[in-house]
């Protein structure tokens, strides 16, 4: 009999990114409802070589696309957060906080690049969508 469970799948760690983007207040939630949103094991190596970052598992979430103070101007890409699920789980793994918790810190994170948010800023949403304590 094993004793682990199955380790969530892409599906479960969008599932909880979804939750977060839904739970958030406006005028963020609007301003995020076209953010498309990339759940994968890990970033490719075209990525890490870009960002100059040498272990994968250094890095659980990227946000890319224009800040939203910018106009959008034709041929824009929509704005994307990539979540990197291996990297995720291996700091859940860390212990700490709930599974939640990790994927609503990060997608904050992220979805903050977005709106150009302090670190203040992103701990106060943060705070909001965090799960109650078990």
């Amino acid at each position: 009999m094993p004793l682990f469970g199955v380790a969530p799948t892409l599906e479960d760690i969008e599932t909880l990114a979804r939750t977060a983007l839904e739970r958030l207040p406006e005028p963020f939630a609007g301003h995020l409802r076209g953010v498309v949103l990339i759940v994968e094991d890990f970033p490719s190596e075209e990525l890490l070589e870009e960002l100059g970052i040498e272990d994968p598992f250094d890095l659980t979430g990227l946000y890319s696309g224009r800040p939203a103070e910018l106009e959008a101007m034709t041929g824009d890409l929509p704005p994307m957060i990539h979540l990197f699920r291996r990297p995720i789980l291996d700091e859940w793994a860390d212990g700490g906080v709930t599974l939640e918790d990790l994927v609503v810190h990060v997608v904050v994170h992220e979805a903050g690049h977005h709106f150009g948010l302090s670190d203040d800023d992103m701990e106060w949403l943060e705070a909001e969508l965090k799960s109650p304590v078990h």
